[in-house]
């Protein structure tokens, strides 16, 4: 009886490498300047085109409008379809509250403001976004490796490798990232990532007809939005400040950062976001105590014995 003849080493070695390709790593691609967004609420109109273009180019489905009862904003959250969110937040009667700035109901009327519509009575709007933080609470707190920084700095889900856990829902403070309902992968702004490797600017920020959302390098929209604030404040708008800027903010900052026009959480804006590796080292510190506690327990249990 004849015996099959063993399979050279070889090509065993060859289908060996070909079942293994998927799970090479590939070298990371040349770092490319730090980009993201500076967006100035004082000039936001609410339009919403921001909004739209987003859905159009990231081909996001689109839902039945609602009257949801705030405002003329019927978004009302960023989730896997809404990567863009238009807030808007009504401040009327302020002037009778005396709120404004800390003063009274007549030092408010008389304070003096850049443009006529920047009075007590008014609309507060902000075109809100991922926020690509320096150091991101959602990719410390993915599991698999989905969560990525890019060549650009930015901060990008991929959704080949997401395995739909939710841990960076819970990471997130701003409340951004979510899963898909169809395909339970977590989905979030990728910054227009296809457009930036082509040289092209992200959508929403192409469409502002205000130019409130200003794309270029981080360092250079940090010094725009400086010169922006210092403006405002020689023209009378004391209230006005910068959210995210600096390394105030998940010790790193936000590669997209906003102008505000009143406190963060007017806007639903945390003062101070929490990372999850903060908690890392205290978690552990009361863990291994409570576990020498038990151990010790355990111990004078079994001499008494």
């Amino acid at each position: 009886m004849a015996v099959e003849a063993a399979r050279p080493l070889p090509g065993v070695l060859k289908q060996l490498r070909t079942l293994l390709e998927p799970l090479r790593k590939e070298e990371p691609l040349p770092p490319q300047t730090a980009v993201g967004f500076f967006t100035d609420t004082s000039l936001c109109i609410g339009c919403k085109a921001c909004e739209i273009a987003c859905k159009q180019w990231n081909q996001l489905p689109a839902r039945e409008p609602v009257w949801a009862g705030t405002s003329y904003d019927n978004t009302r959250e960023l989730n896997a379809i809404n990567w863009r969110h238009v807030l808007f937040i009504e401040r009327i009667g302020r002037h009778e509250a005396g709120d404004h700035d800390g003063g009274s109901a007549a030092e408010t009327a008389a304070a003096p403001t850049e443009l006529p519509f920047f009075n007590p009575d008014r609309w507060l709007m902000l075109s809100d976004v991922c926020k690509h933080c320096a150091n991101a609470p959602c990719l410390e707190a993915c599991p698999t490796g989905a969560i990525i920084r890019t060549e650009f700095d930015t901060v990008y889900v991929q959704q080949d490798v997401c395995n739909g856990c939710g841990y960076c829902v819970v990471a997130c403070p701003f409340g951004v990232i979510a899963r898909d309902a169809l395909g339970g992968t977590a989905r979030k702004c990728t910054l227009c990532y296809d457009r930036l490797k082509d040289g092209l600017e992200p959508a929403c920020a192409k469409v502002c007809p205000t130019d409130s959302i200003v794309f270029g390098p981080v360092d250079q929209l940090r010094q725009q939005a400086q010169a922006r604030l210092a403006q405002l404040h020689e023209r009378g708008l004391r209230e006005a400040r910068l959210y995210g800027a600096d390394d105030t903010i998940l010790e790193g900052g936000l590669h997209a950062f906003f102008l505000l026009l009143d406190e963060p959480a007017v806007y639903n804006l945390p003062e101070d976001p929490s990372r999850p590796s903060r908690h890392v080292l205290p978690a552990s510190f009361w863990t291994a105590l409570v576990a020498l506690a038990l151990g010790l327990l355990g111990i004078f249990s079994f001499r008494r014995r």
